[in-house]
């Protein structure tokens, strides 16, 4: 390993406790009645505490330190005044800036009771990434990671989101290879020592795909078509990490603001609403850092 590959593996990894660190701090307070706006204020102050920057913030227009995407949502969610309820299943996304380096990390909570449906789909989005990520080492291609997922995904009844992937992460937020969660053995690109990259498959109860907000689409969340549930999971071995290149400032962090751009979000939350029909369906969005020595 050079030291090149040290530096990046330290500091991305570093990043990813941080981002981890503020949803086992959503753990805490998660539940039935609470505002997704006070779990973004939760990780955009975890975050300041712990000498990071929230990524997401005003990137490319996005207003929230944090995604949270509920049920049929798929991903990128805005934060807003809708009150979590028994039964919902809700994806929160973070990503932390550290000295110059993105940790990106998800997990899908359970909110209260939820059916039989939605626990068999996290619990598969889950097993179908570790199945991945054990599989990854030199050489092996990127096809294959997309194949053992797809196989075991479509093998329990469901499928998997092909307008969302995995990506590569460091200094940049988003960089290449881009990370198929579907595809076919012995095909894209090899993988090479040093690469640092997310293993994130998005799972829908129903059909895989996906509406989305097509005059915002870097900021809007992008849905289920059937209204199927789809979930986001994170398992955190070096702490899972995604998301676009920063356009943010880096100064010093002022006060959470509960206000901030409200207008800009419920306008990108209706313009989401009108894109998307709506079904039933959870969507397991699972990121991953991947470091291969």
């Amino acid at each position: 390993m050079t030291n090149d590959h040290k530096e990046a593996f330290e500091k991305t990894k570093v990043a990813g406790l941080i981002a981890a660190g503020a949803l086992d701090e959503v753990l805490k307070i998660i539940k039935p009645g609470i505002k997704t706006n006070q779990i973004d204020k939760l990780c955009y102050e975890y975050l300041n505490d712990h000498g990071a920057y929230s990524a997401p913030l005003f990137y490319r227009g996005f207003p929230k330190s944090c995604c949270t995407s509920t049920n049929h949502i798929v991903c990128h969610g805005i934060p807003s005044d809708k009150v979590l309820k028994d039964g919902d299943i809700v994806n929160v996304d973070v990503t932390a800036l550290k000295d110059g380096w993105h940790g990106d990390t998800s997990r899908t909570f359970e909110i209260g009771e939820v059916s039989i449906k939605a626990k068999k789909l996290v619990q598969t989005t889950y097993d179908a990434m570790m199945k991945a990520i054990k599989i990854i080492k030199e050489d092996i291609f990127l096809g294959d990671i997309g194949a053992v997922i797809q196989n075991h995904v479509e093998a329990e009844g469901f499928s998997v989101v092909q307008d969302f992937c995995g990506h590569g992460i460091g200094q940049e937020f988003h960089k290449e290879p881009n990370v198929l969660h579907y595809g076919k053995e012995g095909t894209g690109e090899k993988i090479k020592a040093g690469m640092i990259f997310t293993v994130e498959p998005m799972i829908n109860l129903g059909k895989y795909a996906v509406l989305f907000d097509h005059h915002e689409p870097k900021t809007a969340a992008a849905k289920t078509e059937d209204q199927s549930i789809t979930i986001t999971k994170d398992h955190v071995p070096l702490e899972p990490l995604s998301g676009p290149e920063l356009e943010n400032p880096t100064g010093t962090a002022t006060a959470y603001d509960p206000n901030f751009v409200v207008s800009q979000d419920e306008v990108l939350v209706k313009q989401a609403i009108q894109w998307m029909s709506l079904g039933a369906g959870v969507t397991l969005l699972i990121a991953i850092v991947v470091f291969l020595l």
